[in-house]
């Protein structure tokens, strides 16, 4: 046995005996030194190299004995890095293999002649969402790393991607775009493998980003290469039972299994137990729940034992880092013997590492670009303004599974990535009156930390190997700024998600105090004036949703000719009348109130003070357009019937939903013309409501106003019955496609009545599931696979012979109800007891109409479920009833041939806030939400300083979409408010402003101010109508 650590023998020097005394006799050395003490020389240094990720080289000075972190300590130091702990260290084993560099290990046990080896920094854990990422300098230093992973080839995508990012990494490097200068530089430098074929594509890339600077470059280059399936991904190759040859790699989410470059299998944290491995097999134990009666360990073999446990280790630091609150305690050492590795992450959290950032635990310092030559454009704005990534969805988490215990994996509570609400904003917004910073100059700290930057992107961003034009498309009419290009950059589906990232970020957007706030000075105290820039500012968003169709469609559709000539006509012959119409009342609403702003000091009641005349015009207009909006009924089931045959149009739709412009479903945006002819109604009987009572003296503008709601109302109530039934049917297209495993969802007489979330009773306890109730039909689902946004069935339950018994003493469940149909019973319980009257009640209605309709002409039941997919026996399942997270990837994959490709979905849909949020929505909450729509300036509250943010709102869909001015073509970022509670704040959150409100979910808590007393009663209003819905839903009747 080697001697214990710690403890050395001195060896006998020659001519002297064990025991003998230390000859005595006249020496030199100072008192209480010996020969030996004389002997010790100063310790050796030794110098080791470590390539920087701008290629740069730089030289550290070390004992050759000292542990890893040493190293790391003086490589943070040198660089300033802030958010050191998502980086490490890798060096080249004898296998030429990159190993991370361990902090608590010394460096002479890992690296093989230290001072003749090149260490290399690089970015150690990929967080699904750049916003997470608070440091500008961390930004920059993620591009420089997906620059080296272009080159090297390890972010594969395809070639119109690469060009993209290229153009950006570019425009960080050299500024805007100068031919001869681009040419030059990408002769000299290389971004991509065989870069030559792709030098047309960059240029024409580059030309697009006029103005961008380098720290919104770097934003760019992290939310396209997020959405990339090999980001972030390190291969280690293996082999399963049977021999096939895999990769195995880990990411923020778990452990992913790819055949080549195509993932077959993911292994979520909260599905694992517990992780191991034996010489070169490396072992997955599920949790008991996750593997249904199939095995519960998964094995892998791994080249050698060294390459298993590496693995093994990178394994236990991503799920420490992602997955724990706080980093765990290291494992006391064995006095005898040792079982098993001592191995544990050493650093930080990201939980930690976050709130140390946000608490300014390290003085920031300036830092500087080394290769950058960034010349600003004229155009450009002074400073290096970072959209920063938000979600406003970070209230819609889900718990994870139980920790265990010893040496098996503790979960925690952390978010999905899924549902992310996340979109990148590319807007040129202001910027100091400064000149533009001259080259290779260093910023100032307060940019590096984005102090002066505005919201950012909101949800998820699109893949950009759809294959999606980017080209522009013409300019929309309703404004003179140049469009922005259909670029692979996606819109609402910029993610987020998944539902990760940082709260509202404090850094973004600019800061004002009270005496900048947007007031309207000397407004008028009559609420006619609200109301009518209230009906202003809704036309400017219903104008801007009528060009989603009108521009952009219109251009997607010429561009990939994959519409008939005949629906082409149907369609653009029915909006672009409707469009001219609103654009004609915007341009000449904008000039009545203008003039109304400029008399406010008249007296005079008449004049440029009056409204009614407008509407009345505009009303009368909209009356003799019946044509085209009878012409909009046919074209939404024209539409999905073409698309049903077509496969080349269902891929326009498909790819068109993932731009940033559209930002709902684009079925939502073909019924928009219909459905602000029922809001204008609201804000007409708003507007005569506050007109005084009969006056003897004709009133030109009261009679005016009158007039103009007579003839809406008459509009509306002829389309009524019409629109319901649209509404009806777009809500189930959109449910066909969320749904896998049933066909034929949209049949004639079948209504839409309530979706939500309910907690099914099961053998193995209750389980999460996604009812949808029908006029006929009672579905229950399960979630797809991790990265889908799809539902699967599990059951389905006819109305007819259907009973609904109340009682909760039998099963001790709270909020519990049992559903009897013919051929099975169901338990299942609701989150509240609001919840559950909710659904008991529109369960009994619903099941009085089927019983008292009779036979009705709709598909057999037992022809709706389609044969879905069967599990493969090596994969854990269950026949009956599987866990929340565990649904077939045969399944996922189905799903996205025939509806989307993979992790493409909407993070903001109804059905995801829904099933995240543990609530229900009914087909009478859809109705008053497009009643309640509204826009206008906000101010926003920065979490941890005392400045405001306005930004441009808009509240639809349940939604809060926001903005940076109204002018912008596609929001910044999202927030669903299912689940939310809107209230005044209250003295403990010390918020001493007038017209606050507060918007709070479980432990999210966002501060809004308004401009004035009505459009705070407003604000309060229409959000108060998502947080407390209806507990029935009406009937078609009823709602007309």
């Amino acid at each position: 046995m080697g001697e214990l650590e710690g403890t050395y023998r001195v060896l006998q020097t020659p001519g002297t005996r064990l025991g003998s005394p230390t000859p005595a006799g006249i020496s030199t050395l100072e008192p209480g030194q010996g020969p030996l003490a004389a002997a010790v020389r100063p310790t050796a240094r030794t110098h080791v190299q470590v390539q920087l990720l701008d290629d740069s080289v730089e030289v550290f000075d070390i004992e050759p004995k000292c542990n890893g972190q040493v190293l790391l300590t003086q490589v943070w130091g040198r660089l300033n890095l802030i958010e050191c702990d998502y980086f490490g260290l890798e060096f080249q084993n004898a296998q030429s293999c990159w190993i991370w560099l361990e902090p608590m290990k010394p460096i002479v046990r890992q690296v093989r002649r230290p001072k003749n080896a090149v260490l290399r920094l690089a970015v150690k854990f990929f967080p699904p969402d750049p916003g997470q990422l608070q440091e500008e300098y961390t930004r920059y230093l993620f591009a420089l790393q997906l620059k080296r992973d272009l080159l090297e080839e390890r972010l594969t995508c395809t070639d119109t991607t690469a060009a993209l990012l290229a153009s950006h990494l570019l425009q960080a490097e050299i500024g805007d775009y100068d031919e001869a200068l681009d040419r030059e530089h990408l002769q000299a430098r290389e971004y991509l493998p065989r870069q030559e074929r792709a030098l047309g594509r960059i240029l024409q890339f580059h030309r697009q980003h006029a103005g961008q600077t380098p720290a919104e470059s770097d934003f760019q280059v992290l939310e396209i290469a997020r959405k990339l399936e090999m980001y972030g991904i390190r291969f280690h190759t293996a082999s399963d039972r049977e021999g096939a040859k895999i990769n195995l790699a880990v990411s923020h989410m778990g452990i992913l299994v790819f055949q080549s470059s195509t993932k077959i299998n993911t292994f979520n944290w909260s599905r694992v137990r517990k992780l191991s491995f034996k010489r070169k097999r490396f072992l997955i134990k599920l949790h008991p729940e996750a593997h249904g009666p199939h095995q519960d360990t998964l094995e892998f073999v791994l080249g050698s034992r060294d390459a298993c446990k590496n693995f093994w280790k990178i394994c236990v630091e991503y799920h420490t880092f992602f997955r724990l609150f706080d980093q765990p305690k290291p494992r006391a050492k064995a006095v005898l013997f040792s079982r098993g590795s001592s191995f544990r992450y050493s650093g930080r959290t990201q939980k930690q590492l976050v709130d140390y950032v946000k608490d300014g635990g390290m003085k920031r310092i300036p830092y500087e670009r080394r290769r950058s030559k960034t010349r600003m454009s004229l155009r450009a704005p002074s400073a290096d303004v970072l959209r920063q990534s938000v979600s406003f969805t970070e209230g819609m988490r889900t718990p994870a599974s139980p920790s265990s215990t010893g040496a098996s994996f503790h979960s925690v509570p952390t978010s999905p990535p899924a549902l992310p609400c996340l979109l990148h904003s590319n807007d040129r917004g202001g910027g100091s009156p400064a000149g533009p910073p001259a080259p290779g100059a260093r910023r100032p700290a307060a940019e590096r930390n984005g102090v002066a930057a505005a919201l950012p992107p909101g949800p998820p961003a699109l893949q950009p190997c759809q294959g999606l034009s980017v080209e522009s498309p013409h300019p929309p009419p309703s404004t003179q700024k140049s469009p922005p290009s259909l670029s692979p950059l996606g819109p609402a589906k910029q993610g987020s998600t998944p539902l990760l990232s940082p709260v509202l970020s404090d850094t973004g957007g600019a800061g004002m105090d009270d005496q900048e706030e947007p007031r309207y000075k000397g407004a008028p105290a009559d609420e006619a004036y609200f109301v009518a820039r209230e009906v202003l500012a809704t036309e400017r968003t219903h104008l801007k949703d009528l060009e989603v169709i009108t521009v952009w469609f219109r251009s997607a559709a010429a561009k990939a000719d994959a519409m008939p000539a005949e629906l082409t006509r149907l369609l653009f012959s029915a909006v672009d009348p409707i469009y001219e119409a609103h654009r004609d009342f915007l341009r000449e609403l904008e000039q009545r109130l203008a003039r109304w702003d400029a008399s406010v000091g008249a007296q005079a009641p008449g004049g440029p003070r009056r409204i009614g005349d407008v509407l009345l015009r505009h009303t009368r207009r909209l009356q003799a357009l019946s044509g085209p909006f009878q012409r909009l009924h046919e074209v939404l089931p024209e539409l999905e019937a073409a698309s049903r045959r077509l496969r080349r149009l269902e891929a326009l739709r498909r790819d068109f939903e993932l731009q940033k412009v559209c930002y709902l479903p684009l079925s939502a945006f073909l019924l928009r013309p219909l459905q602000r002819l029922r809001h204008y109604r609201l804000l007409l009987r708003r507007l005569c409501a506050r007109d005084p009572g009969p006056d003897p003296d004709p009133d030109p503008e009261r009679a005016d106003r009158r007039d103009a709601l007579k003839a809406i109302t008459e509009v509306t109530s002829s389309l009524q019955h019409s629109l319901v039934r649209l509404e009806n049917l777009q809500k189930l297209m959109e449910l066909q496609r969320d749904l896998v495993g049933i066909e034929n969802l949209i049949a004639p007489g079948r209504e839409f009545i309530r979706e939500g979330c309910l907690h099914k009773l099961t053998r193995k306890g209750l389980q999460q599931r996604m009812f949808f109730l029908f006029s006929d039909m009672l579905l229950y689902t399960s979630r797809g696979a991790s990265g889908t946004s799809h539902f699967r069935i599990r059951g389905l339950l006819p109305l007819r012979g259907m009973l609904v018994e109340e009682g909760e003493n039998e099963w001790s469940v709270p909020h519990c109800f049992t559903i009897c149909a013919a051929q099975k019973t169901v338990v299942v319980a609701a989150g509240t007891q609001l919840e559950k009257d909710k659904w008991v009640c529109d369960l009994k209605a619903a099941i009085d109409a089927a019983r008292s309709g009779g036979d009705t002409a709709l598909v057999p039941l037992g022809s709706l479920l389609c044969a879905l997919p069967r599990r493969p026996a090596s994969l854990p399942g269950s026949v009956d009833e599987v866990p929340l997270e565990q649904a077939s990837e045969d399944d996922a994959r189905s799903a996205q041939d025939s509806l989307e490709g993979p992790g493409q979905h909407r993070a903001n849909t109804t059905v995801q806030v829904c099933w995240y949020r543990n609530t229900s929505v009914s087909r009478a909450d859809h109705s008053a939400a497009v009643e309640n729509q509204l826009s206008g300036y906000l101010l926003r509250k920065f979490k941890n300083s005392n400045g405001w943010q306005k930004l441009w709102v808009v509240f639809t869909n349940f939604c809060l979409f926001f903005y940076k001015t109204h002018q912008d073509d596609y929001p910044l970022a999202s927030l669903p408010l299912l689940g939310y509670r809107v209230s005044l704040p209250r003295e403990a959150d010390g918020i001493h402003r007038e017209h606050v409100f507060k918007l709070q979910f479980k432990s999210h808590v966002y501060f809004f101010r308004a401009e004035s007393k009505y459009t705070f009663g407003r604000w309060m209003e229409v959000i108060e109508s998502t947080s407390t819905l209806p507990g029935r839903a009406r009937t078609p009747e009823e709602e007309a």
